[in-house]
């Protein structure tokens, strides 16, 4: 299982406002909100891991010891005509919630939640860079990635969190659930990236939704806001 540990140099700052539910706030500090990337940043311990299996997308199984059988019809089509899938995890551990939890506890309840928003936006900023570190890895094996997927997207039941565990091998980075299957720390996530043969026709699947609109939660403060419809123009 290779491990994953990269600098997290920079936090986007526009992306902590979005999960902090200030997009509409044009008059709040910029200044907080830099501080509290800064503090996450040096909060952060950053680190993922990954492992690559065989998949059959017919059966939606993944060829694990035992194997894995994916619920979910959404997910089974974002995985449709893909051979191998990666299954990962990533966290940036346990010591920026300590201290959301301690400025919570002090009254100090802004820079609270700004710190929430900013390790939100770095455990997001793991995976990404997760993902593009494995492109080329991918492409030389002849594969191509599709974009990563998380239990809770669409139809995929949050009660399949535990294979993800599992599967990315979580807890040699020190992941793992509760018992209300909610991923400790809490600033972790867990996800599966379809892996398809590059002379696949996947028209179909390139347009897929992802990431916000791929989520049936519609009233979630921090998604984002669809793109403009330019059909008309």
């Amino acid at each position: 299982m290779p491990v994953y540990q990269p600098p997290l140099l920079t936090i986007d700052a526009k992306e902590t406002r979005r999960y902090a539910g200030l997009m509409r706030a044009k008059d709040f500090s910029e200044g907080l909100i830099t501080e509290a990337c800064q503090d996450a940043r040096l909060l952060a311990e950053p680190r993922g891991s990954y492992v690559v299996y065989d998949y059959d997308c017919l059966a939606q199984r993944v060829a694990a010891d035992p194997p894995f059988i994916i619920e979910g019809k959404k997910i089974g089509q974002h995985l449709a005509g893909c051979d191998k899938v990666i299954i990962l995890a990533a966290t940036v551990g346990d010591g920026i919630e300590s201290e959301v939890t301690q400025r919570f506890k002090d009254g100090h309840y802004a820079e609270s939640v700004l710190l929430d928003a900013a390790a939100t936006t770095a455990v997001e900023q793991i995976g990404d860079g997760m993902e593009h570190m494995l492109v080329p890895k991918a492409a030389a094996a002849g594969y191509q990635m599709r974009w990563r997927f998380s239990p809770g997207y669409g139809d995929w039941p949050l009660e399949q969190q535990p294979e993800l565990i599992r599967l990315s091998e979580a807890a040699k980075i020190g992941v793992s659930l509760s018992s209300s299957l909610m991923l400790v720390p809490r600033k972790s996530i867990t996800a599966i990236i379809g892996l398809y043969r590059t002379t696949t026709d996947t028209a179909a699947q390139k347009h897929t939704p992802n990431g916000c609109a791929a989520c049936t939660n519609m009233n979630c403060p921090s998604r984002k806001a669809p793109p403009p419809d330019t059909s008309q123009n």
